[in-house]
């Protein structure tokens, strides 16, 4: 049996800020207390680290 009828379909997965599909494999993956955020690059990360509040 050939293997070349797998698929190697890449799978996307939104950024936090503008929702742009990226590679998960490309995403930048910040942990946050209990849940991961991915941002597609750092002028988004930077923007929703702009508008978190700040942690007491």
């Amino acid at each position: 049996m050939n293997d070349h009828n797998k698929s190697t379909e890449i799978e996307n997965i939104p950024c936090e800020i503008c929702l742009q599909e990226i590679p998960q494999s490309e995403a930048k993956i910040i942990e946050v207390d209990d849940y991961v955020v991915n941002f597609c690059g750092l002028e988004c990360y930077e923007k929703w680290r702009a508008e978190e509040p700040e942690k007491k």
